[in-house]
């Protein structure tokens, strides 16, 4: 079976959140099933580009309106992915170093959609199924099945995954030109609340729909910006599969930006050595309990009431525990952070930025991972820290509620309702006492590390579902 995955992100090409690791690693399980799983995704100007040669096999045109946009699709050389891994170069539209947050996004992403779309149909090959990620590629499925410039994909069918239904894309009907010639009976699988929303279109169109856990197509179905009416009424063809990770590049025993790698016997030394090199970068002490956050410093994540939490925890209850940060995100937020170093020295510290090797070492060294995020679709941080023995404290909400079971409820996690300072720092209290009963720290501890979830259970899950929609 040939699957095409179209995406904004994939890591390693591209990464703003959870989108990349999901893009970067379903192809690669899929290969490993048998299957020909390829990734079609922008070429910006980044690390990615400036550090890895590409091969030009197509050179095409695009038409956005009444503007032509010549466009080269370039191969990546390296057979080190498990996918072949294609990018669409767009001088004028993609020749930048950041992926989302352009006024003109709403161009840019269209021109690479009718791109990519244009090279499919000067390809010999058909492809068996079209798998279509977020907002950014949501017009493909109707472009695919109403667009008479494309009708040889007709027949094709059509997946898409809603990674964070907030993000819509909607635009004004002004810019409808935008899209290839369609008959205007046409226009309403493509609209919603009087704009032009290709996560609506995509939900209308796609043969199924998808989430990235369970739970998040419930909370969506009664709250996701005004679009509750249609996820009801397409319920019928949506399901939620929940995300797995790459257990190859997340393996404690082999991770090669740790400072001693471990596994299942070997855990208590080996992490006991990754706090220490954390806790010597940062001027902590390893003898306490290390609270750490992992993410994206916006209010979906939680990241507002942390500043609440830290001086709530360490001014009440100074010198029982560490707390530290990674993340960058809204400045405010950023400042705040920063601003509580000096007043908890010795006892909190942040890195406002992005440092894959560090959250690495965070997760191998940390004994807790807080997320009490607002939004989580499915999260990934949580299955990364219980994979290196980190026991997680989250909010019960999308994913996090699907992954995390509490250890009242005979679970292995610390689970709390609210994305609240108070919430939140009752839930480090009952942490910290896991921590001090040292045999229920240490089953817990081993027993996180044994659970599977790897992506061979996800991606046997959408070849099922690939599968079910063979005509």
């Amino acid at each position: 079976m040939e699957i095409i995955h179209i995406s904004a992100e994939c890591y390693p090409a591209a990464k703003v959140g959870g989108l990349a690791d999901v893009v970067g690693s379903l192809p690669k399980y899929q290969t490993l099933m048998g299957h020909q799983s390829t990734v079609i995704m922008p070429f910006y100007h980044g690390k990615f580009s400036r550090e890895n040669e590409f091969s030009n096999i197509f050179s095409g045109v695009a038409r956005l309106g009444h503007a032509n946009f010549a466009f080269n699709v370039l191969k990546f050389q390296k057979n080190q992915l498990g996918y072949e891994l294609y990018l669409f170069d767009i001088p004028g539209l993609f020749d930048r170093e950041n992926v989302y947050s352009y006024k003109d996004d709403t161009e840019r992403f269209i021109t690479f959609q009718i791109a990519v779309l244009n090279w499919l149909k000067e390809r010999k090959e058909t492809p068996d199924v079209v798998h279509c990620h977020d907002q950014q590629t949501g017009f493909i499925p109707f472009l695919m099945s109403k667009v008479r410039e494309y009708q040889r994909f007709e027949h094709v069918p059509t997946v898409f995954t809603i990674h964070n239904g907030q993000y819509q894309g909607q635009f004004g009907f002004e810019k409808l030109y935008y899209l290839p010639p369609f008959h205007s009976y046409y226009n309403g699988l493509i609209e919603w609340h009087n704009l032009i929303n290709p996560l609506a279109s995509a939900i209308k169109c796609a043969w199924k729909v998808t989430t990235v856990s369970p739970s998040y197509l419930d909370e969506i179905s009664h709250s996701m910006n005004g679009m509750e009416d249609l996820l009801r009424t397409e319920r019928g063809k949506s399901l939620g599969i929940l995300n797995g990770i790459d257990a190859d590049v997340w393996n404690p025993e082999t991770d090669p930006m740790l400072e001693k790698n471990f596994n299942t016997k070997t855990f208590e030394e080996g992490k006991k050595a990754n706090k220490e090199m954390l806790c010597t970068q940062f001027g902590l002490d390893p003898n306490k309990p290390l609270f750490t956050f992992i993410g994206r410093l916006v209010g979906e994540k939680g990241a507002d009431i942390l500043p609440g939490i830290i001086y709530d925890v360490l001014h009440y209850k100074p010198g029982e525990q560490n707390i530290l940060i990674l993340g960058s995100g809204e400045k405010h937020i950023e400042h705040a952070l920063l601003h509580l170093e000096d007043q908890f020295k010795g006892n909190y510290c942040s890195y406002i930025g992005y440092n894959e090797k560090l959250s690495h070492l965070i997760y191998a060294g940390a004994d807790f991972l807080l997320m009490p995020s607002r939004v989580e679709p499915c999260g990934l941080n949580q299955m990364y820290a219980l994979r290196y023995g980190t026991i997680p404290v989250v909010r019960r909400t999308g994913g996090l509620r699907d992954t995390v079971t509490d250890i009242g409820d005979h679970g292995f996690g610390v689970c709390h309702d609210q994305c609240t300072i108070s919430d939140v720092t009752h839930a480090i209290h009952r942490a910290k006492h896991i921590c001090r009963e040292k045999r229920t720290f240490k089953r817990i501890r081993k027993q996180i590390m044994e659970i599977d979830h790897s992506w061979n259970r996800a991606a046997l899950e959408y070849i099922e579902l690939y599968q079910s929609l063979k005509l």
